[in-house]
């Protein structure tokens, strides 16, 4: 669920909106946990801004919140304890890495929607088989 922001309009079209629902819809589906978005001015510094952001979410724990302020060209990913499991730091750096790539090109929207799928596929949890041990 993206994270209402004051100014979050200037850098977002409705349909830009639509589309980035969609994709994080999708990508909660898939990791089961919940991912926000927010696009606008960080207050203070970038790192403790989007920290506070994901501590204000309903389970921070179970949480992926993205924030990018776009004109002070910062970007930051905050995780929750459980997510972490399932989620490496690397893996957070590879998405960054792929966002970033796409923000220098111009393409906010489709970074953000390239990040969140890549955060839903790498957040998931394993899936194991179980063996029955009846014969």
């Amino acid at each position: 669920m993206p994270v209402p922001a004051g100014d979050r309009s200037s850098h977002l079209t409705g349909a830009d909106r639509t589309l980035l629902d969609d994709t994080i819809r999708r990508a909660e589906q898939a990791c089961r946990a919940e991912i926000s978005v927010f696009v606008g001015t960080a207050e203070g510094g970038a790192r403790a801004f989007a920290t506070s952001l994901h501590n204000s979410l309903v389970a921070p724990s179970r949480s992926i919140l993205v924030m990018v302020d776009p004109t002070a060209r910062a970007l930051e990913i905050v995780t929750g304890g459980w997510v972490r499991r399932h989620l490496s730091d690397k893996q957070v750096e590879l998405v960054a890495l792929t966002m970033q790539s796409a923000f220098a090109e111009g393409d906010l929207v489709g970074g953000l929607r390239r990040g969140v799928t890549m955060l839903g596929e790498h957040a998931r949890a394993p899936r194991t088989l179980h063996s029955s041990t009846e014969d």
